[in-house]
């Protein structure tokens, strides 16, 4: 195999885990982005971490959703606001390990359109003897199920593209 195609197949995989390992968090889950809903509530049962996507669904042709400080947020103003989006569907990349503050700029906020959510930096690796213990696969985690599945597609197709001599 070539020193391309092996690199290409690792930085497919680094990609790969990146995402695989990501949760992505639907603001609202069944109920969306929409007036009249405790998003406080909906943030404080959730785990945000460095990598997770925050999702809004909404009619794009009602809402929107703005990235905002705490003062625009607190008092439901774009002003500074450090992104937009009006698609509807927005996937949000939680990219730092800090509070974000999410608005809608077309009035909604003032009908409870906001959501705060400290994003947490990653987990570091388990210690050895964690990782050395048997586990139950009913309490393999579904990050832990994904990463492994997509593990085994790449080194699978790493394996099979392999020159034998």
């Amino acid at each position: 195999m070539s020193t391309t195609a092996t690199a290409a197949i690792a930085a497919a995989l680094l990609l790969l885990l990146r995402y695989a390992a990501a949760t992505d968090h639907i603001v609202g889950a069944n109920r969306g982005w929409n007036p009249g809903i405790n998003y406080t509530l909906w943030a404080n049962n959730h785990t945000f971490y460095v990598g997770d996507l925050i999702s809004f669904r909404y009619q794009k042709t009602q809402y929107n959703v703005f990235e905002v400080n705490q003062t625009g947020y607190d008092n439901c103003t774009t002003e500074g606001a450090a992104g937009n989006w009006s698609s509807g569907k927005d996937f949000i990349p939680l990219n730092k390990a800090k509070r974000y503050y999410f608005i809608c700029g077309n009035g909604g906020c003032f009908s409870g359109m906001k959501v705060s959510v400290l994003v947490h930096p990653l987990p570091p690796p388990p210690s050895s003897s964690v990782a050395g213990r048997p586990e139950n696969s009913a309490a393999v985690s579904p990050r832990r199920r994904v990463l492994g599945a997509a593990l085994g597609v790449a080194l699978s197709a790493w394996i099979g593209s392999a020159s034998i001599f």
